[in-house]
């Protein structure tokens, strides 16, 4: 049906057409690179998240070891304390 509705139009309406098919896919071309740029920027930010998540994880370890060893540290203290130890 449609080859039939393209031999009846003129070069005028055909070149029309035509005119506007590249215009829609220089618009379409545009939005696709607009598009894309935002996923880069994304990727880069959910990377970036996720370093940061891996960061704040291993500072969360070494928070907790140094905890760890302050409870130690002063468990022994009191030992010492107690037995006179520390004299």
């Amino acid at each position: 049906m449609i080859d039939k509705e393209l031999r009846r139009m003129s070069r005028l309406e055909l070149l029309e057409i035509l005119i506007e098919q590249m215009e829609e896919n220089e618009r379409l071309r545009q939005e696709l690179n607009k598009v894309q740029t935002e996923l880069e920027h994304m990727q880069f930010a959910v990377k970036r998240v996720g370093t940061l998540a891996e960061a704040a994880m291993e500072i969360n370890g070494v928070f907790e070891a140094a905890d760890k060893a302050a409870k130690e540290y002063l468990e022994n203290v009191r030992r010492l304390a107690e037995t006179g130890g520390g004299e």
